[in-house]
């Protein structure tokens, strides 16, 4: 980047959820997401075990066992999702999420974006898409507004 590219608030925002995917424990797809509101982090979030538990790295990744593909059987794993993450650390600590954006570097599966709607979120920003039918069925009843940003 040089001094005369200052970027964009949504390249900005999606730059940090490709930062915080760095986190995340999983063997297969590391994902990171944020919630914002008013062009301030609320909360972060990215996939893995949960606190205080093992990582997949240490005891092996059972969806990989049982060849489970990408968008199936979510609850067949030991992690939880960036964006559940990102949504439970913002009740965790009391941070009010109605009519926020989301960033997530890949679109929510089905479970998350059940969650996203309920939370009240406004906006999803993504970079990459998720084999998920579902998912996609259900964001376009809602009246989430979901942008894709890049696709690399």
């Amino acid at each position: 980047m040089t001094a005369e590219h200052r970027p964009a608030w949504e390249e900005y925002f999606m730059d940090i959820a490709i930062l915080v995917a760095k986190r995340s424990t999983c063997l297969r797809r590391a994902v990171g997401a944020l919630i914002i509101k008013d062009k301030r982090i609320l909360a972060t979030g990215y996939n893995g075990a949960p606190s205080g538990i093992r990582h997949c790295g240490e005891v092996g990744c059972l969806r990989e066992t049982m060849k489970i593909e990408s968008g199936q059987r979510h609850e067949l794993c030991r992690g939880i999702h960036a964006e559940q993450n990102a949504i439970i650390q913002a009740a965790y600590h009391g941070v009010q999420i109605k009519d926020a954006t989301l960033y997530c570097t890949n679109l929510p599966c089905s479970i998350c974006t059940k969650m996203i709607i309920n939370a009240g979120i406004k906006k999803i920003y993504f970079r990459e898409g998720y084999a998920d039918s579902l998912s996609k069925d259900m964001l376009a009843e809602s009246s989430i507004e979901v942008i894709q940003l890049g696709n690399s």
